[in-house]
């Protein structure tokens, strides 16, 4: 069954097989901000890119920006700037025709759906999980965007990017590695287990990734530098086997040794798994067609 997906390198994914919003919520959140352009919604309208929280989750003073209006603002109010808004908006329609404005109509249809829905904005709500599992997961920056994320998602988000620290050691990396890493795994191992007990891990895809890996020897400054050639990716849930290893390098960890996976490969299996058809090409007015994915294989070795 197609499943939803959780990403987390310095970046984390969660991906649903439905289209749209559900529950009044983001179909894609960002958390907490859009790390790189790739996050964005490519060749694809705007109105496909994410919603970004503007703020961390560890933060003790933590809210999601705009999801609430001011305080001065009653509905009714509200209501009467929605509607002189729309008479702009038509208004402007009638004249011009473009991805910007059809975004907008899009972004401001999302936003009013998640304004006043109390159940959406509770998704939010972090505060709401017991301390003792915001303890476990670590009151860090890895810990309260993986319980965030993890909410989010049980609540209906269909795809959640999560950011965590920054992995580009071109110098120190003992030290800057063992200033992330142990945060991010504690919070990681809980977020498997959380969606265990919860029901979800069969339903939902977790992967960790980065861009790309990094030279096998240490250089010059006692860091060590982009090298595309060897890099490893995590996968649970979603129909991922358990326990399972595939594709192995040389002993220097510089060159493929074994069952070698290229990014299209991935591409396509993690699609496949979340019932896209990656073999697909997306049509857009003003661009020639694009290849979902170009090329690959997939991956069935690692599907149980």
């Amino acid at each position: 069954r197609p499943s939803p997906a959780i990403k987390f390198p310095s970046f984390g994914t969660i991906i649903s097989h439905e289209q749209g919003s559900r529950n009044s919520l983001p179909p894609y959140v960002a958390l907490p901000n859009v790390f790189a352009p790739e996050q964005g919604s490519g060749y694809m309208s705007s109105a496909y890119g994410p919603f970004a929280l503007g703020s961390d989750p560890a933060d003790p003073s933590f809210s999601v920006r705009d999801l609430t209006s001011p305080k001065d603002v009653d509905m009714k109010r509200f209501e009467r700037r929605r509607s002189l808004l729309a008479t702009v908006d038509e208004h402007f329609r009638s004249i011009e025709k473009s991805d910007a404005i059809n975004a907008m109509d899009s972004f401001y249809s999302a936003a009013y759906s998640l304004i006043s829905s109390n159940k959406a904005r509770e998704a939010f709500n972090l505060s709401a999980e017991p301390a003792k599992l915001r303890d476990e997961y670590g009151r860090n920056a890895a810990g309260q965007r993986f319980i965030l994320a993890r909410r989010l998602v049980e609540a209906g988000v269909r795809m959640v990017s999560v950011n965590y620290g920054s992995w580009d050691h071109h110098s120190n990396i003992k030290g800057a590695f063992e200033g992330q890493a142990p945060n991010f795994d504690q919070a990681f191992a809980r977020l498997i287990r959380d969606l265990e007990e919860r029901g979800m891990l069969d339903t939902t895809l977790v992967l960790v990734s980065s861009e790309f890996g990094r030279t096998p020897k240490i250089n010059g400054t006692n860091g060590r530098d982009h090298y595309p050639r060897v890099f490893s990716v995590a996968m649970a849930g979603g129909g991922v086997k358990k326990g399972f290893i595939y594709g192995k390098s040389d002993a220097l960890g510089g060159e493929p040794d074994e069952n070698p996976v290229g990014p299209e490969d991935l591409a396509r299996t993690m699609y496949r798994m979340v019932g896209i058809n990656s073999q697909k090409r997306l049509v857009l007015e003003g661009v020639r067609p694009i290849d979902i994915v170009n090329g690959g294989r997939l991956i069935n070795e690692i599907i149980a």
